[in-house]
């Protein structure tokens, strides 16, 4: 069964936690309720990289009162160039440890549990259905393909994110609704074949901290239930030039995926 993504607003704010998100709830467009939807949310972050870095402090910082953190690899010495979620004393652990320990001393207050294992389809069957939304910040497709499956067939919202070189995008999918695509819609099986890497290529370090802290925003819109979220738009970040510009993207009526998703 799937599982609704809808976050109930009960109202147990302790004073701590009144005061840790005051200048959240002083928004009118937030307030107490929709700051208590965060509390009582849980967020999935694949990938605890460039892009997953700042989305797992910022959401910690926030008040996400759940995060899961996914990620097998450790933490090198050429990843601090960019991953602030780490440190020098970090080297040699797993990334989901370090950035855990980050978190918490951010937001000690918050559940973060942390998977050190490749996710696969029966992992992410267990796990996607516990969540409200995905941050997805992984290095690739297969990854990307087997959260987004996951993601559609449970009905949780992924908040996708990339960055290369000095180009960035973002978008929201949310291919279980009839007129919004899902990952799939944008990337076939032909991506796999010319994917590039950070570490053949390069990134510009702010790059992805600028994409990391769209992804973080846009996943607490949705959990918090304020603003428009990113859904059947795709955001570029031109870091040369320092322009955005936006994308409509349109449902694949033939995607393997969220094809047969009717209205």
């Amino acid at each position: 069964m799937s599982r609704p993504t809808t976050i109930t607003a009960n109202f147990n704010m302790n004073e701590t936690e009144a005061e840790r998100f005051s200048r959240h709830t002083n928004l009118a467009e937030i307030g107490a309720e929709g700051q208590q939807k965060i509390l009582n949310s849980t967020a999935l972050v694949v990938g605890l990289g460039g892009l997953g870095s700042p989305v797992a402090i910022y959401l910690a910082a926030s008040g996400v009162g759940k995060l899961i953190f996914a990620d097998f690899d450790v933490v090198e010495f050429s990843n601090l160039q960019r991953q602030i979620a780490h440190n020098t004393q970090s080297i040699g652990t797993l990334k989901s440890h370090s950035a855990r320990q980050t978190c918490l001393a951010i937001n000690p207050d918050i559940e973060i549990e942390t998977i050190d294992e490749v996710l696969d389809a029966d992992s992410l069957e267990q796990i996607v259905p516990q969540c409200d939304v995905v941050l997805e910040g992984s290095d690739n497709f297969p990854t990307r393909f087997a959260v987004n499956e996951a993601c559609v067939k449970h009905k949780v919202p992924l908040v996708s994110g990339a960055a290369i070189r000095f180009d960035g995008q973002v978008s929201v999918f949310c291919g279980h609704k009839p007129d919004v695509p899902c990952y799939r819609c944008l990337y076939g099986d032909d991506s796999m074949e010319s994917a590039d890497t950070c570490a053949l290529t390069g990134v510009l370090s702010p790059v992805v901290g600028m994409i990391g802290t769209v992804q973080a925003t846009e996943a607490l819109k949705i959990l918090g239930g304020f603003g428009k979220p990113l859904e059947g738009r795709l955001l570029l970040l031109d870091g040369l030039s320092m322009e955005w510009r936006e994308i409509q993207l349109g449902k694949n009526p033939k995607c393997p995926v969220c094809g047969d998703v009717e209205g």
